[in-house]
């Protein structure tokens, strides 16, 4: 089992408390109404997936139901730290 530490409740709980919300720090345009079709493709639906350390979004939807950003290691699966939503990239 895996154990994930939500910055907000500040303990750590089962994996199956979270929901995995895509890539973090992603920036919204700035003027959505100038994108073109192929544009909002790319923003809607292209992501990094590298294999190694990825900063995630994550929901502590069976706790205090906030999203929050983490970085985590693909290949082995471990956490290496979270962070509240709207902090820098750790």
């Amino acid at each position: 089992m895996i154990l994930i530490h939500c910055p907000y409740c500040d303990e750590q709980r089962p994996e199956i408390e979270f929901a995995y919300a895509g890539q973090a720090h992603i920036a919204r345009p700035a003027d959505p109404d100038s994108y073109s079709d192929e544009e909002w493709e790319h923003f809607l639906f292209i992501r990094a997936n590298p294999r190694g350390r990825h900063h995630e979004r994550w929901r502590h939807s069976h706790g205090c139901g906030r999203f929050f950003n983490a970085v985590r290691d693909t290949v082995t699966d471990k956490f290496e730290t979270t962070y509240k939503a709207g902090e820098p990239r750790k």
